[in-house]
């Protein structure tokens, strides 16, 4: 595990953003597609406005990036809360993906279904490699849970599919996410991670005693990728 400490949550965005396009260059010398799962919440937020601006803009090259969820809320596109409508507009409508590669979560059909359907896209993509996506970005809530693998979740131990729906009764709303399975054959996963509100359970993923009902976050460990942290102090506070 690789654990990056940096002082202000914009630093931190700055440097995941340098580090990411340093990665996809690296790995696009050695095969012909990027693979990459978004996540939402505000710290993707401004990750992706960094790299959907001069210089990142420039020196990604995007026709070969296929995107992915890690999860999202079963709301319509339309809705502020969904994950890809954020990822469009801060990031996908300034870039030059491909449309038939980029992969949301639909929520114009059942919850179910949607996840059926994505399962089926990722066995498409990953049946045959040694790894998943070659990025997995990650955040953490201030309740230790990441993707929707929320505590007390029978899908935080979820090992035989790689995508499914369930109704949160916390949230009176339907979520579709990628389990743990998929997630830890990635060939990097990284966790972005601020502010004072994270800082206990921040501790108690890294350093506490495994649990993951409670801490859901300590199920994400990447089988023979790498495991990054990009936290800013206040997160951190307590490590």
């Amino acid at each position: 595990m690789f654990l990056h400490k940096f002082q202000s949550a914009d630093a931190l965005s700055n440097a995941a953003a340098a580090w990411i396009t340093d990665y996809i260059a690296d790995t696009l010398k050695k095969q012909d597609r990027f693979t990459i799962a978004l996540s939402g919440g505000s710290t993707p937020y401004k990750l992706h406005t960094i790299l959907a601006a001069s210089p990142y803009k420039e020196k990604i090259d995007w026709s070969k990036l296929h995107i992915f969820w890690g999860d999202e809320r079963a709301v319509p596109f339309e809705d502020s809360r969904n994950n890809a409508k954020m990822a469009y507009d801060t990031l996908l409508d300034h870039v030059s993906v491909p449309a038939d590669q980029i992969h949301v979560m639909r929520t114009d059909i059942s919850p179910e279904e949607s996840a059926i359907e994505y399962e089926t896209i990722l066995h498409r993509y990953f049946d045959n490699t040694e790894t998943s996506f070659d990025l997995v970005l990650l955040g953490m809530g201030d309740d230790g849970h990441t993707l929707s693998l929320f505590p007390g979740t029978p899908v935080v131990h979820e090992i035989e599919k790689w995508c499914v729906a369930f109704f949160l009764e916390a949230q009176d709303m339907f979520r579709i996410t990628i389990t743990k399975s998929i997630t830890n054959k990635a060939a990097k996963v990284a966790f972005l991670t601020t502010g004072a509100n994270k800082a206990n359970a921040l501790k108690e993923v890294l350093q506490g005693a495994y649990n993951p009902n409670m801490y859901p976050s300590q199920e994400i460990k990447p089988v023979v990728g790498e495991l990054h942290w990009f936290v800013d102090e206040a997160a951190a506070a307590q490590l």
